[in-house]
């Protein structure tokens, strides 16, 4: 799995574009401040909005297009770790979501091995569509369907 990159990427990308919760945990500052200009009064419930953040054209060159080759070009500088603020689909600090390390893992492993075993093709007829039913979670306006054709033509060497 360490060498699927541009799956990697491809995830990456999608989290970036449509990550599972727009809004992050909110935080109470425990004494009032001010951040880039802005004053924050002790108490004051802030949200950080990662769906404008990964959304934004001073951080992201055409941040509406799906380019997943944009983590490829510099992979270590985008990761889940919540150190650059420029991507925290996951958060950051202590509050970075404890489930990261196995969904990581367990999105490439199952997307590996779903796009290894099958064909996908969408139903005759059918347009993608990507719009969001904006939220607390995230979720497609409308669910994409996509058929699955078996690679191999012995349906018992999938079993072994």
């Amino acid at each position: 799995m360490a060498k699927l990159h541009y799956l990697d990427a491809v995830i990456k990308e999608t989290f970036r574009l449509h990550p599972a919760l727009p809004f992050l945990v909110p935080r109470c500052p425990s004494q009032s401040s001010t951040v880039g200009g802005y004053y924050i009064p002790k108490g004051c419930m802030v949200w950080l909005n990662v769906w404008v953040i990964h959304r934004d054209p001073k951080i992201w060159e055409n941040p509406l297009e799906f380019q997943p080759e944009r983590f490829l070009n510099e992979p270590s500088n985008l990761d889940y770790s919540g150190n650059n603020f420029n991507y925290i689909p996951f958060g950051s600090g202590r509050r970075i979501c404890a489930g990261l390390p196995l969904a990581e893992k367990t999105l490439m492993y199952i997307l590996g091995s779903l796009l290894h075993s099958f064909e996908w093709k969408l139903p005759h007829g059918t347009e993608l569509e990507f719009s969001d039913n904006f939220g607390i979670v995230t979720k497609k306006l409308n669910p994409i369907v996509a058929v699955p054709t078996p690679r191999l033509s012995n349906f018992e060497l999938y079993t072994k």
